[in-house]
């Protein structure tokens, strides 16, 4: 882990790139230095029905879930969180500029015995920098 939930209203379509918008995530996550390369999962899901506060369709929202993995102190997550949103906020700030937009980003640590995982993408990676 990390892998982070992106849901986002369809109307932010006209004002940002989302594709962009995940490699910015995708990016910060790996500039943090927390997180194994091979664990970072970034994901968004666009949202056809949404409304929000004054039922404007204008409104936009993009709200980000983080889960990860238990075995980090609340300070080293805080500072990996501050280092996300602010490449985000940064990335969005035109988004901002055109418009009203909401952005929520939350991290929730997964309980270790109960989340159950299994991929070879780190024993990949290992290969392939060996190779390169």
């Amino acid at each position: 882990m990390p892998h982070f939930t992106i849901e986002y209203s369809a109307n932010l379509e006209r004002r940002i790139a989302i594709a962009d918008t995940i490699e910015v995530v995708r990016k910060a996550a790996i500039a943090t230095g927390i997180f194994p390369l091979g664990g970072i999962r970034v994901r968004a899901i666009r949202c056809d029905h949404s409304t929000m506060a004054d039922g404007n369709p204008d409104h936009a929202f993009l709200a980000v879930l983080l889960r990860l993995g238990a075995g980090r102190d609340l300070a080293t997550r805080k500072r990996a969180g501050e280092t996300i949103f602010k490449a985000l906020s940064d990335h969005l700030e035109p988004a901002f500029a055109h418009g009203t937009l909401a952005l929520s980003f939350d991290m929730q640590v997964n309980d270790a015995e109960t989340s159950f995982k299994r991929n070879n993408l780190h024993d990949y990676l290992a290969t392939t920098k060996a190779a390169g």
